[in-house]
């Protein structure tokens, strides 16, 4: 897995386009099939949205890396598991 510094927001933004609109289908929340447009015809104002949202979440997500915040709700720290059953 390549880490957070390497992805590219903009194709990350990509991708994500690509997955909304292939699984809008599923959730019966977006266009039909003949209605679904290509990340070439999406407008350049939309582009540019969905790519600095992009750019905004892998900030977010390096930060948490770097500061060791990763969300670990379930998971207790090192030395305050309690064992047993």
């Amino acid at each position: 897995m390549s880490s957070i510094q390497e992805v590219s927001a903009e194709e990350l933004a990509k991708l994500f386009h690509h997955y909304q609109e292939a699984l809008s289908q599923d959730f019966t929340c977006g266009p039909g099939p003949e209605q679904v447009a290509s990340w070439e015809q999406t407008p350049q104002n939309e582009k540019k949205r969905m790519i600095a949202a992009a750019r905004l979440a892998l900030l977010e997500m390096a930060a948490n890396e770097r500061d060791g915040k990763v969300d670990r709700r379930y998971f207790a720290k090192p030395g305050e598991a309690d064992w047993g059953c």
